[in-house]
């Protein structure tokens, strides 16, 4: 009961701190609309089109911002002090980093997810092809919620040069969005690929605690 009430101050902690910051939230979702409408006007007005790269389009642009919060999600606690003080309270630095996921699924990632009906609009996605793209966003997004976790954690102990970081969850995103793309446009292989990323989740998800950690640890000690 004691280690709940923990979660629960931590989880209303990060809800100020997002709330305090939504500024953020909102320029990363304004840099995603944005995206689309240049990518819109590039290709020019030819709706087939649109339509038929709109996907891949989404996807790589739900990538590109959602690697612009990376830099704070540890940054800003580790500067103040307060993840030493979170360790401190009695959480391991896996379970912060658990926890700090979470944080970031919640508070950065869902609200592209409220986003998605608009941008399928704008990118001529049918609504036959709506659920499919909540369906591997909501598993991907997780996904690249413990690749930030992983980055982010080893950015702190590279303070010169932050791109590493988005590069490194680029890299490790391709697979992700292979099958993402793979889920949406490919329906009748839907269980299939839909297997195959919630196991990438299970993989990601259980080395994140693991390798965030240590580089917490490592970090804190050095600092």
């Amino acid at each position: 009961m004691k280690l709940l009430t923990k979660i629960i101050f931590f989880l209303y902690r990060e809800y100020k701190l997002n709330l305090s910051g939504v500024q953020d939230i909102l320029t990363n979702i304004i840099f995603f609309f944005v995206s689309i409408f240049i990518f819109i006007f590039s290709i020019g007005p030819d709706k087939e089109t649109i339509s038929l790269i709109g996907v891949g389009i989404l996807w790589t642009l739900l990538l590109l911002s959602s690697t612009l919060s990376l830099r704070k999600f540890y940054q800003d606690d580790f500067e103040n002090g307060n993840l030493l003080i979170i360790h401190l309270n009695g959480f391991s630095y896996g379970f912060i980093a658990i926890l700090k996921t979470l944080s970031h699924f919640i508070f950065v990632q869902i609200p592209f997810l409220l986003s998605i009906p608009i941008a399928c609009i704008l990118l001529n996605i049918s609504n036959e092809k709506l659920i499919y793209v909540f369906i591997s966003f909501t598993i991907g997004s997780l996904i690249l919620s413990c690749l930030g976790s992983i980055s982010s954690s080893m950015n702190l102990m590279n303070q010169r040069n932050y791109l590493l970081g988005s590069v490194i969850v680029m890299i490790f995103s391709v697979p992700i969005i292979i099958f993402s793309v793979g889920i949406i446009n490919l329906e009748e292989n839907f269980n299939s690929l839909t297997n195959i990323l919630f196991g990438i989740l299970l993989i990601v998800f259980a080395i994140n605690p693991w390798a965030s950690g240590l580089c917490l640890k490592l970090s804190l000690e050095n600092s």
